[in-house]
């Protein structure tokens, strides 16, 4: 199955691409590898292959989820060169602090190739800005890795429209990652992605669906098991939930009219908001994976964008995307 792309740097990667972090932390109910083949296979299968992952996804220490990954290729015989790879480094285990220094980022990079069982890593993104290390020296490293072949695209996430300037005169940054939903659209207004317009970088959306909000899967949060780590999460408390839910049940209602899924709607929208926009919805269920590239199908008119603006102005999202402590990390 082929689906439409677009670029990162010179590639053309099949949108929409997917988050893999839920196989092995926060989300994971995957037990065996019976458990996670078919939905690797069902990805690629789909034409779903920008996998998105991170040293520091997983409950067993670093490097778990790419390892995963990389078992998943080679027991499913898919060619290298048929995923485009990504990663990213610079949380410690736990995400007990961050680590920019050059001697780190190549150890970090050396870590990832070898569980990831590759000799590239076709997009690498430093995964939150070191405040401890200028991110010129950060860059600086990273472009090292690209010029040895080790890496084909640099990316930052979660970085602020100033040091994404400051990174992109030391070397070209093709990707930024960051949060950006109808749940979340603070990228709109604090420049960023402005930035990356102006210079012609690709932004990738994770959390597209609002860990799972926008789907509309949630009407209460009965509706999450007892050890869901988002019922820790501002968006998903007692007091917010209910203001949320009104908004997830207007985006279900224009899905119902436009013959699609709350999700697919939620993706669609995110793909309207430019050329260089993406996002990497994340799932470990094939059914909800198969859904969310249903999305490429959806298409909204400048009327349905306006109506969406309107119901997000009508209904502001109730908390903060992440805890104060985890707000300390973002747009550095």
């Amino acid at each position: 199955m082929s689906l439409p792309t677009r670029k990162i740097g010179n590639a053309s990667v099949p949108i929409p691409g997917w988050g893999c972090m839920g196989f092995t932390a926060l989300y994971s109910t995957i037990k065996t590898d019976e458990d996670f083949i078919p939905v690797f296979k069902a990805a690629y299968d789909a034409g779903c292959r920008m996998w998105d992952t991170a040293d520091v996804y997983g409950r067993k220490g670093m490097g778990e989820n790419e390892r995963l990954i990389a078992k998943a290729i080679k027991e499913l015989d898919i060619p290298r060169e048929d995923i485009f790879l990504c990663t990213k480094f610079a949380a410690l285990a736990g995400f007990q602090g961050v680590r920019g220094d050059p001697e780190y980022v190549h150890q970090a990079c050396e870590a990832s190739l070898k569980a990831l069982n590759t000799d590239y890593i076709d997009l690498y993104y430093q995964h939150r800005v070191d405040p401890k290390t200028p991110i010129e020296d950060t860059v600086r490293a990273m472009k090292e890795l690209q010029d040895a072949g080790k890496v084909k695209h640099l990316g930052l996430s979660e970085c602020s429209a100033t040091t994404l300037r400051r990174a992109c005169k030391i070397a070209k940054i093709d990707a930024v990652q960051i949060e950006y939903s109808l749940f979340e659209t603070s990228v709109e207004t604090n420049g960023i992605l402005d930035v990356c317009r102006e210079l012609g970088i690709t932004f990738v959306a994770y959390s597209p669906l609002g860990r799972g909000f926008l789907t509309g899967r949630f009407q209460s949060r009965a509706d999450l098991a007892s050890d869901d780590w988002r019922l820790t999460q501002p968006r998903f408390s007692e007091e917010n939930f209910p203001k949320n839910v009104e908004l997830v049940s207007k985006v279900a209602a224009m899905a119902k009219a436009k013959g699609c899924t709350p999700g697919q709607l939620a993706l669609a929208w995110i793909f309207a908001q430019g050329e260089n926009v993406l996002a990497i919805p994340g799932t470990t269920r094939k059914e909800a994976l198969l859904e969310n590239v249903g999305c490429t199908k959806v298409q909204l008119t400048k009327e349905d964008l306006a109506e969406i603006r309107k119901v997000l102005d009508q209904f502001p999202v109730a908390g903060t995307r992440y805890p104060d402590y985890a707000m300390g990390t973002v747009n550095i």
